[in-house]
């Protein structure tokens, strides 16, 4: 009887399918490192002259290639800028007689610091040559004053943290008509303390 010498064949279809398993399973399971970064809004570009401000309403912020920080030309320490930051922005320097005037304001009304919370501008600039992290904790207690702020703000009309109630708006929970009740709210208070925070262009060191 003649031997039979075919060789015999494999089934590739079976080990495709399993390829294809595999591929699917660490596309779902790999974690992708993404950027971290600070949420700003960028300006829009405008095509017109900027109005001219007043420098009782700049709150000048820098930072040197030491890490050194300097508050309205005075060294100050990091732990003491939320506090100062606080001051300038709550202030309410312009006259009762104002139209602009802020009434909710429980600063002390000094007239060479901001006239409202509107007009209010902090201006940072940081070396280029000062780290990344001291730039971040500048920028987590400016941040954190205005949270302050607007808290406080919340909290006397609603009865609520600012924080709780972007929280909740944010939460896929939330009705429907509560969310168009938080809206209206959040964007009162975002109203009475407009996050202005002017930057340089700058490069650090990481």
């Amino acid at each position: 009887m003649a031997r039979n010498n075919e060789i015999p064949e494999v089934n590739a279809g079976s080990m495709a399918d399993i390829a294809f398993l595999l591929l699917i399973f660490f596309l779902v399971t790999t974690t992708i490192q993404t950027d971290v970064g600070i949420d700003r809004k960028l300006p829009p570009q405008e095509t017109t002259p900027p109005l001219p401000i007043n420098e009782r309403n700049i709150f000048r912020v820098s930072l040197n290639k030491n890490d050194e920080l300097f508050v309205e030309g005075d060294v100050l320490s990091i732990d003491q800028l939320k506090t100062s930051a606080i001051t300038f922005l709550d202030n309410g320097g312009s006259s009762k007689e104002d139209a602009n005037h802020c009434n909710y304001c429980k600063g002390e009304h000094r007239v060479d610091s901001s006239d409202n919370p509107q007009e209010a501008i902090i201006a940072f600039n940081s070396d280029r040559e000062a780290s990344y992290g001291m730039y971040i904790r500048v920028q987590n207690e400016l941040t954190a004053a205005y949270t302050a702020l607007r808290n406080r703000e919340a909290q006397r009309m609603f009865n609520m943290d600012f924080v709780d109630m972007e929280e909740i708006y944010f939460d896929v929970k939330t009705s429907v008509q509560t969310k168009k009740k938080l809206k209206t709210e959040i964007s009162q208070i975002r109203n009475m303390y407009p996050m202005k925070l002017s930057e340089a262009e700058t490069k650090f060191n990481l």
